[in-house]
């Protein structure tokens, strides 16, 4: 199991937290003075209140709240956002109300999901053609429905 150090800036912050043993990501929650009404179409970015070092190696893939997403049209701004192992900010989740009602978010709410995952730097290698293989260029549905 991979550690994972966590400043909260308040003493209201939550740490994230797996609602079930199965669940892959972490839920982060809103650290709110006080609430924050998304109107349709608006974006905000809203703070969790959390410092984090990963270590290296490791980024925190930030995710939507399927339920959130399907029950209000809440969800996030650039689909899966990335935190990098050397980020040192407090970590804000970009939410944007696709909905067509207003959606309030309250401190303590959870508002996203983290999963961790480790990656490698790829070495990139410049060359003149790359192999072919039997899919080819096809892309963008070209194996079927």
């Amino acid at each position: 199991m991979q550690k994972i150090i966590i400043k909260i800036k308040s003493k209201k912050g939550n740490l994230p937290s797996y609602e079930t043993i199965g669940s892959a990501g972490a839920d982060l929650r809103a650290s709110l003075d006080e609430p924050i009404t998304l109107m349709p179409g608006e974006r905000r970015l809203i703070p969790t209140g959390m410092y984090v070092e990963l270590p290296e190696g490791v980024e925190a893939q930030i995710r939507a709240r399927s339920g959130l997403s399907i029950k209000h049209g809440i969800t996030m701004i650039n689909g899966v956002g990335t935190v990098d192992s050397d980020y040192r900010g407090e970590w804000n989740v970009p939410m944007v109300n696709l909905g067509q009602e207003p959606y309030t978010i309250h401190d303590g709410d959870r508002i996203a999901q983290a999963v961790f995952t480790k990656y490698e730097h790829a070495d990139f290698v410049l060359v003149e053609e790359v192999n072919d293989t039997e899919r080819g260029g096809g892309g963008f549905g070209s194996t079927g429905v």
